[in-house]
């Protein structure tokens, strides 16, 4: 099999750019190991900047995105069973999209099976060759057969274990990481969300987070260590231990419910650099995680995605080189600042196994500080909803 551009991974970052490639004439296909069941049954991010709303607008895939998902003009801070509130379009004239990345992904298959896109799911073994020639080309196998797919770029959106960045030689790549020492245990409940907007909540027990999928679906998550066993939550464990976190007016009105998903995410900052190697370009969290308190991950991968679709564009229709050796350093740079962004995020709102009484005091002044200051709150809110591709 032969096409332009062969891509690793049909999580949404694959898919959107198989979808913006397909629409300005290139060839792809996507390999994915999983099924697309598996595939659509992965919970994950819910928060969309506006960036992101506009790329999946010109995508063709905003129509669901609008007519069920939440425009939120702002979020709320809480700090002693208190909050505040941020006020994006007060603040800076922007918004966010709140709209579960399981839809996202949905709304993308969907759009690829209308354009008569090449997905191939169950492809096991996959395997990059030839990454720094000019005839590069990826095998693997299914039901069995293996097969070979020609092309003339390679990108990889298979995630942090996937096998696009380890294609990278070890004396080429370099890694950054951070890694918490704890987690979120979070719960899916068919019950109305606590508030209309997110609410992220420091407390001397640990952080607390208030979401949503939609007006009758709720998503909370709590911290726990990083060793906690999910058998030690029951849900009535859980309502309890988000009651005392969060704020006490939200805590008496809050619906609760049998959960009818439950999990516990690790927490890490991970960088990879470079994001290209010869004919290779990472994408996403094949290159970069964050955790998921400044809302970032799958936001990082569309600007990615917004980046090398553009840059593959101007390489195989008009022949021009710039936009893809620039594209590391392009990414690279936006990549940074949402990772530090993250990180802010997630110390001022979570206690550590070493803090005492002094940290909790800084993280409470901290959070008072943006209450009282228009110039914090105005950087936390350009942060938040996303800086300028």
């Amino acid at each position: 099999m032969r096409t332009q551009v062969c891509i690793i991974g049909a999580g949404p970052s694959g898919l959107l750019l198989s979808q913006l490639l397909h629409q300005a004439g290139i060839d792809t296909v996507v390999l994915e190991r999983q099924t697309r069941e598996y595939v659509l049954g992965r919970i994950r991010a819910g928060v969309l900047e506006w960036g992101t709303v506009e790329l999946l607008e010109r995508a063709g895939v905003g129509a669901r995105m609008h007519a069920e998902g939440f425009v939120h003009t702002g979020t709320y801070l809480s700090a002693q069973n208190r909050g505040f509130r941020i006020d994006f379009d007060g603040l800076i004239g922007k918004k966010v999209m709140v709209y579960g990345q399981t839809e996202v992904t949905r709304d993308l298959f969907a759009a690829r099976d209308a354009m008569g896109g090449v997905v191939i799911h169950e492809a096991a073994g996959v395997q990059p060759h030839g990454l720094e020639t000019d005839a590069p080309f990826v095998t693997y196998t299914k039901d069995g057969t293996e097969h070979r797919i020609d092309c003339d770029y390679v990108v990889g959106c298979d995630g942090f274990h996937g096998v696009s960045r380890k294609s990278i030689p070890s004396s080429v790549l370099r890694t950054f990481e951070r890694v918490y020492p704890f987690g979120w245990l979070g719960i899916l409940s068919e019950t109305p969300p606590a508030h209309e907007e997110l609410i992220y909540a420091n407390h001397e027990r640990g952080f607390a987070l208030c979401s949503m999928r939609n007006d009758h679906l709720s998503r909370y998550y709590i911290q726990v260590p990083a060793d906690e066993k999910l058998e030690n939550w029951s849900d009535n464990a859980f309502w309890d231990e988000l009651r005392r976190r969060i704020p006490a007016d939200v805590a008496e009105t809050l619906v609760t419910g049998p959960s009818i998903e439950k999990s516990i995410a690790p927490l890490r900052s991970f960088v990879a650099e470079p994001m290209r190697w010869g004919r290779l370009f990472l994408v996403g969290d094949a290159a970069h995680i964050v955790p998921p308190t400044g809302a970032k991950g799958l936001n990082l991968a569309m600007s990615d995605v917004h980046y090398l679709h553009h840059a593959l564009i101007a390489r195989l229709k008009d022949n021009e080189d710039d936009g893809i050796e620039r594209y590391s350093e392009t990414a690279l740079a936006r990549v940074w600042k949402a990772t530090r962004f993250s990180w802010w995020m997630t110390t001022m709102l979570h206690r550590f196994p070493d803090q005492g009484v002094f940290d909790q005091r800084i993280q409470e002044t901290e959070l008072a500080y943006l209450e009282s200051s228009v110039a914090a709150r105005t950087a936390l809110a350009e942060n938040y909803v996303g800086l300028p591709f």
